[in-house]
Formats: structure tokens, sequence, C-alpha cells
């Protein structure tokens, strides 16, 4: 059906639009990731560090907005002294300590 069809069944009241969209495959929407109630926020970022942000994700594997909202919730840790630190910054810091260099 055309758009301005469906527009002028719509408002004349025509129930064939209802029976139009009754008639439609229904979609699956995907879960979501978690049961938290998650917040959208639109941030601007200059496209440099919006390419940067991307490109860490992409080598983390994970999306943009994970990425970005993983750096938030560490930014806020380290404001309360629970700072969330990666595993991997961990074994670089033991690893530093077991061969200490010469100064």
């Amino acid at each position: 059906m055309h758009r301005d069809d469906a527009l002028k069944q719509f408002h004349s009241g025509d129930d064939r639009l209802a029976e139009l969209i009754d008639d439609q495959a229904s979609s699956e929407l995907p879960a979501p990731d978690t049961d938290v109630p998650m917040v959208s926020r639109s941030v601007r970022l200059p496209l440099e560090t919006y390419e940067r942000v991307r490109v860490a994700a992409d080598d983390r594997g994970i999306g943009v907005t994970t990425l970005m909202r993983q750096w938030i919730e560490a930014g806020l840790a380290d404001l309360d002294d629970s700072a969330t630190v990666s595993l991997a910054d961990v074994r670089r810091a033991l690893a530093t300590l077991a061969h200490p260099t010469a100064a």
C-alpha cells in the first residue's frame, strides 16, 4: 500500500488499515543485554575522537556504546576509590614488580 493511501485510510478511520497491520508478520526485537534499566543520552564528539573510540571498541570486540559505558563506569569508580582495573593492566604491573629494571 502506498504511504498516501495508508494515511488517508488512517485519517478516515478505515478498518482495512488495521487489518493490513494485523496481517503483517510479527517482528522479533532483540532482547536487552541487561536487566538493569538503561538511559539513552546523546553525546557530541569530534569526528577524530569518535573514530579513536570506534577503533578501540573494534580492537576489544565490543560496541562503541559498551566501551563508552565501561569508561564512564571506570571513571566514576575512580572518583570514589573503587576503581576498576583491567586484568591486563594488573598483569603488566605484576610483571614489572617481578622483574624490576635498573634505574
